[in-house]
């Protein structure tokens, strides 16, 4: 299953979600009126109103539940006890941690997700969580940060990513506000009951009250046990799913196994201290933070597959009596995750040259398909190369929020003198001179011999501390990026790649929730935008008029075989495709599967692929929410 089919099951999901959430409601409205009925009769009247105000609870608390997340999963972090972690962390564990992550997410195309340490919890877990790549964190328990090694952490850590890849934050989110709705009722009850053992006694409640808050708990109970079997039901299979996915990325299975066996091997497991909190994001988590698997009827309830059988899944020989083995060895030497990595010798590893600055690839639209939201060994490989080449006065900048602007605006600063000037100038106009002046030093004294492969990576891995400025801050970036591209009179390639994926993970980050969505849209429907989309990407990679119409008529052929849309050169070359954005994003999943292969097939038509235009192609996925890895080779 690649990436575009995820993206349609998540969709159905959604869709199902809805159902269950609708079927539970009807579930507890009927629960309601019951109770009613045996207290009061039936009055036809009475039951009425009973059921709408049920209805309207359960609306309400998601749609409150929803609202407190629209920040996203820097929201359901810190909810969790989360302490976001410093990207210039000197301590070995968290560098550990955030080499990890910084290396998973180059692989991945996506940019580099705030990362979290849950300091409470012994038990080893994580969650990923968001409403798109651009609003991702990761969040990882101390247990983990201890107990693991570097291959188990790098395991739980693809696991986590698959997540973010696949759509399934999206989906966790909104099961997080669809599950707050429907177990309202028991809240709400449980609150009456426990203010009332104080209110009784000075009369400030009365009986009746905490009858109706006790009847109200009762029927919470069956909103929890709708919502523990749509949670179960929604999660099980894409945890089987993220394994797969973890082994695929990182191309070993010890790693995520031997993760899997501390959880069962050691006295914390997965569990996390508070059982509440646990409970609203069990299926979010990478372990069964909750303890459904030793219930009864938990495998009704269970969020995540037998943890047995999630080990022999990657190592088919292991049976229960080494668990038990294990067990009874950690219980009197419990497993030191750096002390494993020290005694495994572990050596620097071992990095791949960069590619040549004006290498071309060799590549095909299936290719390209199966490599989006996919990556694999290869992708890592190339990607710890590409964290390795970035040099360290820079990765440091990118890490601290008084260097990171001026960083990425140095970035867009063109070599030539007298296009630099104005350049400065347009970020004097708006953020000031001192800021203009440490744009135009790091420029020189760092960027211009940066590596091109280099430059897109190093914005990626400055995202997590940009995004922590003031939105005004923010939006004036924003403003000065656009102003410095235009300040030849000219878009390059890059200038219109690296200011479009910063706008629009900027964008994104300051208001997550509204750019979350699943696309229905259909081919037909956005015929205009494909073709400028098609037109620019041929205009792009072809000189001459004939190479470019044929270009373009392949892809558009791949695209909308019936349509008849002549090829017109955009008189406004690249910044034509700022009006498609919006309407190529609510494309359906397979309908964009389909645009990635017509892009390609433009881009391809001459045989290779520059790095220009592989920057183009990886910026056109991005926007569209089909992260591409950083090189396109090994695919």
């Amino acid at each position: 299953m690649n990436f575009f089919e995820h993206q349609a099951r998540a969709r159905r999901d959604s869709t199902r979600l809805v159902v269950l959430f609708a079927l539970a409601v009807v579930g507890i409205v009927l629960a309601v009126n019951l109770l009613v009925a045996l207290v009061a009769g039936v009055q036809p009247r009475l039951l009425a109103v009973a059921s709408i105000a049920t209805v309207l609870v359960i609306g309400l608390g998601s749609m409150y539940r929803m609202a407190s997340l629209r920040a996203g999963g820097d929201a359901v972090a810190l909810q969790q006890g989360g302490v976001p972690l410093s990207m210039d962390a000197s301590d070995p564990n968290s560098r550990r941690l955030l080499n990890i992550v910084e290396e998973v997410a180059i692989a991945s195309g996506v940019p580099v997700p705030r990362v979290y340490v849950l300091e409470r919890e012994a038990g080893i877990n994580a969650f990923a969580a968001g409403y798109s790549s651009s609003d991702a964190v990761i969040a990882v328990t101390r247990g983990a940060l201890d107990r693991l090694n570097r291959d188990e952490l790098q395991g739980v850590v693809a696991h986590e990513f698959s997540h973010v890849l696949n759509g399934d934050m999206r989906l966790n989110i909104r099961l997080m506000g669809v599950m707050f709705g429907i177990l309202m009722l028991g809240v709400a009850g449980r609150k009456v009951l426990s203010l009332g053992r104080f209110g009784t006694r000075r009369g400030s409640i009365g009986v009746p009250v905490l009858v109706g808050a006790l009847v109200a708990m009762l029927i919470g109970y069956v909103g929890l046990f709708f919502g523990r079997l749509i949670k179960a039901g929604v999660s099980r299979s894409r945890e089987r799913l993220a394994d797969a996915s973890a082994v695929q990325f990182t191309r070993q299975t010890s790693g995520l196994a031997g993760a899997l066996k501390k959880i069962g091997g050691l006295d914390e497991g997965a569990r996390l201290v508070d059982a509440g909190q646990a409970e609203e994001v069990s299926h979010m988590l990478f372990g069964d933070g909750v303890g459904y698997a030793g219930r009864t009827l938990g495998r009704w309830f269970a969020t995540h597959p037998d943890l047995v059988e999630r080990i022999q899944a990657l190592e088919p020989g292991f049976t229960p009596g080494e668990l038990e083995r294990l067990q009874r060895h950690w219980a009197v030497a419990p497993p030191v995750g750096m002390d494993e990595d020290l005694q495994r010798g572990l050596a620097a590893p071992t990095h791949g040259p960069l590619p040549p600055a004006g290498s071309e690839r060799s590549l095909t639209p299936p290719m390209v398909v199966a490599q989006v939201a996919h990556p694999g060994a290869d992708d890592y490989r190339r990607a710890d190369a590409i964290a390795a080449g970035i040099p360290e006065p820079l990765r440091r900048m990118a890490t601290q929020r008084e260097s990171v602007v001026p960083l990425v605006l140095g970035l867009l600063m063109e070599p030539g003198t007298e296009v630099a000037g104005r350049q400065r100038i347009e970020i004097a106009a708006r953020m000031g001179e001192p800021l203009a002046g440490a744009a135009d030093r790091v420029h020189r004294r760092h960027l211009v011999a940066l590596h091109p492969v280099l430059r897109l990576p190093l914005a990626a891995l400055a995202f997590p501390v940009l995004r922590l400025r003031p939105r005004p801050e923010l939006e004036r970036l924003m403003d000065t990026v656009q102003a410095m591209s235009l300040a030849d009179g000219r878009v390059s390639l890059f200038e219109y790649c690296l200011g479009h994926l910063l706008t629009v993970q900027v964008r994104e980050s300051l208001d997550p929730s509204r750019y979350a969505r699943f696309g229905r849209a259909r081919p037909h429907a956005v015929q205009r935008e494909i073709a400028t989309l098609l037109a620019v990407v041929a205009h792009a990679g072809h000189a001459d008029l004939a190479g470019g119409r044929h270009a373009y008529l392949a892809g558009l052929h791949r695209m909308l075989p019936e349509a008849h849309v002549p090829y017109v050169p955009p008189a406004a070359g690249v910044t034509a495709l700022d009006g498609v954005w919006e309407p190529l994003d609510r494309l359906d999943p397979l309908a964009k599967q389909q645009l990635v292969e017509a892009v390609t097939l433009a881009v391809l038509h001459d045989g290779r692929v520059s790095l220009a235009e592989a920057e183009l192609l990886r910026t056109i996925c991005a926007v569209l929410h089909c992260p591409l890895p950083p090189t396109l080779e090994n695919v």
